[in-house]
């Protein structure tokens, strides 16, 4: 069931992304965030910015947001989209079913014009599945972070909505 996340989802959200921190490369962050960190950015989740919840068998399987793509004004009809899925409910369509209430909302909402995300380029899955819900590449910065002494490069896909 996706539904609109809510404060009570938090501690399983930043199980979520923190798993992504300590083992993957979805994310450039390298240290965990705290329960104060991510209720900020639960917070920072209203009116356009959606944020929501995968829930299988009473748990967070996933979540996905829309936000703020840059602070600066210019840039506020264009949402940065993120989906982060806990492993053990990994490649079962989750991905694609929060993503695709996320592009619905975004659709509804004429304060959007675009959304964008930005993808470790040696993330395959993602990009095939944001090909496949009609996102186009844009562009590449190479090694654009290190994360597991390794330097990373980024891929950033759009779709008008």
């Amino acid at each position: 069931m996706i539904r609109k996340a809510e404060r009570r989802d938090l501690p399983a959200m930043m199980e979520i992304y923190n798993e992504a921190v300590r083992n993957g490369t979805a994310t450039f962050d390298l240290e965990e965030r705290t329960l104060e960190d991510r209720t900020q950015w639960f917070e920072a989740h209203t009116g356009k910015h959606v944020l929501l919840v995968c829930e299988r068998d009473g748990q967070v399987a996933g979540y996905a947001s829309l936000s703020a793509y840059r602070p600066k004004r210019a840039y506020d009809s264009t949402a940065e989209l993120s989906v982060y899925i806990a492993p053990a409910f990994r490649r079962q369509g989750i991905g694609r079913a929060l993503m695709e209430a996320l592009l619905r909302a975004a659709r509804e909402n004429p304060e959007i014009h675009t959304v964008v995300s930005v993808i470790t380029g040696e993330n395959e899955a993602s990009v095939r599945l944001h090909k496949s819900l009609g996102f186009t590449y844009c562009g590449t910065v190479r090694e654009a972070g290190k994360k597991f002494g390794r330097y990373l490069g980024i891929d950033t896909y759009q779709i008008m909505v």
